[in-house]
């Protein structure tokens, strides 16, 4: 029984890892989300291309290539990264790419009379912007994100591949050494799931916060 529970630790020292990946990717997709978004948006067209050019470009390119390269080929232009940041690199610009999407969309999907407000109001753009139309639109915007949070979670199995010691990682470690399959990727498998109810809980809570705010200021 000691030996399991050795295991179990190791394992769940790995899920810290995971959790580490995760919440730092998830900040970093959400700010390339936010300027790539906005950048489709702009009335600048070299704006406007340099974000379509990303988020096509990590949209029609594999995680595993992207991560590969942020691990063994960025070094070779004198960019070293550690196993973590090149996977918080890689999944953070992976993820932001899709999301900024979903950033553009609910932008785009505010109603006209929103931006007639903001004329009235005489906001310029980025008053407009801050103001009035981004506090609607990010509450749209918010179930995806938590998706694309979890898929992130997800995707961050693809980090054991460089040797990053995560939940996968471990879960490999203690099949290994035991012979049994049942016991690491049953454990690993409900971390993940916790791990994503949580995400979708705290989601689903700011949500309600920000739309009862909202209403407040519409009343």
């Amino acid at each position: 029984m000691g030996q399991w529970a050795g295991y179990l630790q190791l394992i769940l020292d790995g899920a810290v890892v995971t959790i580490k990946l995760t919440l730092m990717g998830s900040a970093l997709a959400l700010v390339m989300a936010f300027l790539a978004g906005l950048g489709r948006l702009s009335h600048i067209a070299p704006v406007r291309w340099l974000a379509t050019a990303y988020i096509e470009f990590f949209r029609g390119t594999s995680i595993f290539v992207q991560l590969f390269w942020a691990y063994f080929v960025l070094p070779l232009f004198g960019f070293t990264l550690t196993p973590l940041q090149a996977g918080v690199l890689a999944l953070g610009l992976n993820v932001g790419a899709y999301a900024a999407e979903v950033v553009r969309g609910a932008i785009k999907s505010i109603g006209k009379e929103q931006y007639e407000a903001c004329t009235a109001l005489n906001f310029n753009r980025w008053q407009g912007l801050r103001h009035v139309i981004l506090p609607q639109a990010f509450v749209l915007m918010l179930p995806t994100f938590g998706n694309n949070a979890i898929e992130l979670l997800k995707a961050s199995a693809v980090v054991s591949l460089i040797s990053l010691s995560d939940m996968t990682f471990q879960a490999q470690v203690v099949r290994a050494q035991t012979g049994s399959t049942l016991f690491p990727f049953l454990t690993i498998l409900i971390l993940y799931f916790a791990i994503a109810c949580v995400i979708s809980f705290a989601i689903r809570g700011l949500e309600r916060r920000l739309t009862r705010g909202l209403d407040g200021m519409r009343t």
